[in-house]
């Protein structure tokens, strides 16, 4: 009976203990939900996104929600709500004192020298309109897609888990083809000769997050209400000392969309996009853009953001290393979805083909299968286990897929030179046939080319010095984690600023020499050609340029 006894006293103490859990729990998220509302998360998040290391301690911020994300559940296009990171100051995570961005290009240009010559660089403090408040109005970004999600890991998205075993261990996120501006102003503040000294600045970084702007008004909305924050901009830039420099020329921005949703010729509401990039002062500004004009000069392609961001040099050497022993399983493949109403788009042919080859890989990205290619493994996975990638134009002629290709080792075939070779001739050899296949389009609609037999002309040693090729490429078309620094290697960014400094400083010393830097040496309908190949002689590509 005593046992008996003692054992329901301590039935109902659990049962005490329990109840008072439960009232407590609720009690909590009861109160956490009066206090927290969508502003609170937006707000916190964008205080994440903007967070950065002390330059004392480079190690990697982890986000205190983001604890790794199983690619299984990962998806590019999944609509949530954006996580609250426990920690509202990142800098605490790692026990450092929080500092704001002006210590912090105090901290590094006290620590830069003699190496910094020539490389400074000034970024103008923008009122938050212009970057920080399209943070926190997250959901409104996009039409389509929920943007939020993306918005963590300074913007990389969500890390990506690695159930399949396609990734490494490290630095790979689900992120949106349309984040390079916040991705790229979060390694500016990480720059290495930043000043505070407009004066000593070789260069001027405007980040104003244009792509995120405008695409908030892509649809449905009129003239006025599209090019609002293009001309506020304008105003505002044009008023500070830093521009009347150089009349801008040293000034640049990062665009995360493609050239033409800037460049809107009329002021008709049924046309396309704002005008950012047509406005005279724009244009004396350079731009770098994920897709570039092949007829202006004043906008640079710059790769699209892949999924992987290392954060140390090691990171990106063991990858190529495992991407040399890859196995290929086929000799092609291609991720895609078919257009079905177009005559000019050879998407449909390269399916065609693909689903008649045994020896090529199709992962179908049309409606019914999209969230399949909404996964980062899906896509890489394909990439890995091919020889060569195709990669025909979609919407525009360049492609986010190129690049993921070649993070995977994989010989893209193009099928338009201004998919790739008239695009990123700061990143890609000028010696495409080093690299890459190409295959004239139009020989493609025309029915007089089979991909297949194409494709296995290449010799197995060709076939090993091209991937060779593709494989050191691969640190040119990525960018590192914004949290961390490669010690050796530069990626993409670095390369960036690298050609955008040469190109103010010959800005500068054609005006001390009496030279017009407004005035290229060819005609800026040719600069594809000029950059490419530096002469403006007839080319068997010009069709494609020139209707």
């Amino acid at each position: 009976m005593e046992k008996s006894s003692g054992t329901c006293r301590h039935q109902s103490w659990f049962v005490i203990f329990v109840s008072f859990g439960l009232w407590f729990t609720l009690f909590y998220f009861n109160s956490e939900a009066f206090i927290s509302s969508k502003n609170k998360v937006q707000s916190v998040m964008a205080a994440y996104v903007y967070g950065i290391t002390s330059p004392i301690s480079m190690n990697p911020i982890e986000n205190a929600t983001d604890t790794g994300i199983d690619d299984d559940n990962v998806e590019n296009n999944s609509v949530e709500d954006p996580v609250e990171p426990k920690n509202e100051d990142p800098n605490e995570e790692n026990g450092n004192e929080p500092i704001d961005q002006k210590d912090l290009v105090t901290a590094i240009e006290s620590e830069s020298g003699p190496d910094c010559s020539g490389k400074y660089i000034y970024v103008h403090d923008l009122p938050s309109e212009f970057n920080e408040d399209l943070i926190k109005e997250c959901r409104t970004l996009n039409k389509w897609i929920e943007m939020c999600p993306y918005m963590v890991n300074a913007g990389l998205g969500p890390r990506i888990g690695n159930s399949q075993g396609v990734f490494s261990t490290k630095g790979w996120f689900s992120t949106n083809q349309f984040m390079l501006e916040v991705i790229f102003h979060n390694r500016m503040k990480q720059y290495k000769c930043l000043t505070t000294d407009s004066s000593k600045a070789s260069a001027v970084f405007v980040p104003f997050y244009a792509g995120f702007e405008v695409a908030r008004y892509l649809w449905d909305y009129d003239v006025p209400t599209r090019d609002a924050a293009s001309l506020a901009l304008v105003k505002w830039l044009t008023s500070k000392p830093e521009w009347k420099v150089l009349g801008g020329r040293d000034h640049f921005m990062v665009a995360g969309r493609i050239t033409w949703d800037f460049r809107r010729l009329t002021d008709k509401d049924e046309d396309w996009g704002n005008k950012l990039m047509v406005l005279p002062e724009v244009r004396n500004m350079s731009t770098l853009t994920i897709e570039a004009s092949p007829w202006h000069k004043n906008d640079f392609g710059v790769p699209y953001p892949t999924y992987f961001h290392p954060s140390s040099d090691s990171e990106v050497l063991q990858w190529q290393s495992r991407m040399r022993r890859q196995r290929k399983r086929f000799l092609f493949s291609f991720v895609g979805a078919p257009r079905p109403g177009s005559t000019k788009l050879i998407r449909n042919q390269l399916i065609d083909q693909c689903l008649v080859s045994k020896k090529c890989k199709l992962l179908d990205c049309s409606k019914g299968n999209k969230k399949s290619c909404d996964k980062p493994s899906n896509v890489m996975k394909v990439f890995q286990s091919s020889t060569f990638c195709l990669e025909p134009p979609g919407d525009s002629p360049t492609r986010r897929s190129a690049f993921d290709a070649i993070l995977a080792g994989c010989i893209p075939v193009f099928f338009h030179p201004g998919s790739a070779y008239t695009q990123y001739t700061w990143f890609l050899p000028q010696n495409y046939k080093k690299y890459s296949v190409y295959i004239p389009e139009d020989q493609v609609r025309d029915g007089k080319v089979n991909i297949e037999s194409v494709l296995q002309r290449y010799s197995k040693e060709q076939v090993r010095r091209m991937r060779e090729e593709v494989i050191k490429l691969i640190p040119r078309v990525i960018y590192a984690d914004p949290r961390s620094k490669l010690e050796t290697i530069e990626d993409a960014f670095d390369i960036s600023i690298e050609a955008v400094l040469n190109r103010v400083e010959k800005a500068r010393t054609d005006l001390k020499e009496g030279r017009n830097p407004d005035e290229p040496p060819h005609l800026e309908t040719n600069t594809w050609k000029y950059n490419l190949f530096k002469t403006e002689e007839k080319h068997e590509w010009d069709h494609f340029f020139y209707d």
